[in-house]
């Protein structure tokens, strides 16, 4: 146990339950905001009531919509709606959906404060040292998120833009972009069809599980994983498309996840197999837009465990214990199996892909993952996975 350590606390004001966007206009109040601008995707605001109602509570304080932030957070969409809400003046702005729109909210708070190009205040790679964040100083709009899915984009200052012309995604990172006020509404969170919310909790559900697998911990941020994965554990196997409960305990799980970084988790100490599975699940994403997520994760983790466990052991045999899968005498080679035929078999009966093939992936596509998986930074800053390419290939012919 590691005894010493840092904890942050950041304020947040969070309402859940039925009718709980009836707060929002106590929300503008302690904002002292008069103008409010909404930020979502076409399927929110197009094939369902949660627009017009968000719009009816906020009444003449609503100056105006922006319905068509794209999946992965797309720059032509971020910029467009910069472009909508600096038209509008807002005061303070309303995020309405998934990580895509949380994540594109915060970009947008960025682009109408800063006078500084886009391009100039992404986060820096050098080739060696570690990764740069311009500080972005000036001040931010409110932004309050309302979810419709779960998400641990949800109280974040951190974001991910989808740019074609690069070969990685672009990131931004302000803190004054964190949310003033999160809302899980009820009749909000079950505006999102089944299978998107399942790949949402399968997101949340993957980082919780392979954050089990810690090289060091300290007493608060091994309470708040394990209740994390004991809340996401049961919450994803009752997920349907009528239960709020479930929704909402994975919304918490993801909220939970967050604390990570401020309870005194480490990006650098994640071990091998969540590195690889998170690169190449990303990778995918860029080359297969079409894809969510939840499904490259699902897709690709089991036979990441079994290649790359081998390099973490201590990880992985903590893993296996904090699953329930391990006994005194379980040699320690065998966790990384056990733990890959655990997760198979819950994203299975889940109905989740377990093989690049039923995404309907192309065996010929496979060489373009391995190339973009090699300039993940997050996964990778250290600058490792060049020296194991031939691995990384060998590993995702056999996720095929």
């Amino acid at each position: 146990m590691n005894i010493d350590f840092k904890c942050t606390s950041v304020p947040l004001r969070l309402y859940s339950g039925e009718n709980a966007l009836d707060n929002l206009p106590s929300e503008l109040h302690r904002c002292k905001a008069k103008r409010a601008f909404v930020l979502c995707g076409r399927t929110v605001s197009r094939r369902s009531d949660l627009i017009a109602r968000i719009r009816s509570i906020l009444g003449g304080t609503c100056v105006g919509l922006f319905d068509e932030i794209e999946k992965d957070s797309t720059l032509p969409s971020v910029l467009r709606a910069a472009e909508a809400a600096r038209a509008a003046a807002p005061d303070v702005l309303v995020a309405v959906g998934g990580g895509s729109v949380v994540q594109a909210a915060r970009v947008v708070l960025i682009l109408l404060a800063e006078s500084r190009p886009l391009e100039q205040m992404v986060t820096q790679y050098p080739e060696h040292g570690p990764a740069i964040s311009p500080k972005l100083l000036a001040p931010k709009l409110p932004v309050i998120n309302v979810l419709t899915l779960p998400t641990a984009a949800q109280n974040r200052g951190g974001s991910a833009i989808r740019n074609d012309a690069l070969e990685h995604r672009m990131e931004v990172f302000d803190p004054k972009t964190r949310p003033v006020a999160i809302f899980w509404d009820r009749d909000a969170l079950l505006t999102a069809p089944l299978a998107l919310a399942r790949a949402a909790a399968c997101t949340v559900y993957w980082r919780i599980v392979m954050n089990l697998g810690w090289k060091s911990i300290n007493p608060l941020l091994e309470g708040t994983r394990l209740h994390a994965f004991r809340l996401a554990s049961r919450a994803i196997v009752q997920l349907d498309s009528a239960d709020p409960a479930a929704r909402t305990e994975l919304c918490a799980a993801a909220l939970l996840l967050n604390r990570d970084a401020d309870e005194g988790g480490l990006g650098g100490e994640k071990h091998w197999p969540a590195r690889v599975s998170y690169a190449l699940a990303t990778a995918l994403l860029l080359c297969y837009p079409n894809a969510r997520q939840g499904e490259a994760l699902t897709a690709v983790t089991g036979t990441v465990l079994r290649q790359w466990g081998a390099g973490d052991s201590a990880a992985m045999v903590q893993l296996a214990q904090n699953l329930g899968l391990w006994t005194p005498t379980t040699p320690d080679a065998a966790a990384p199996g056990m733990v890959a035929d655990y997760l198979d078999g819950v994203f299975t009966r889940l109905a989740m892909p377990t093989r690049l093939r039923e995404l309907g992936i192309p065996a010929d596509g496979l060489s373009r993952i391995v190339e973009r998986s090699l300039k993940n930074f997050n996964a990778d800053p250290r600058q490792e996975f060049a020296h194991k390419r031939d691995v990384l290939v060998d590993t995702l012919n056999r996720c095929w």
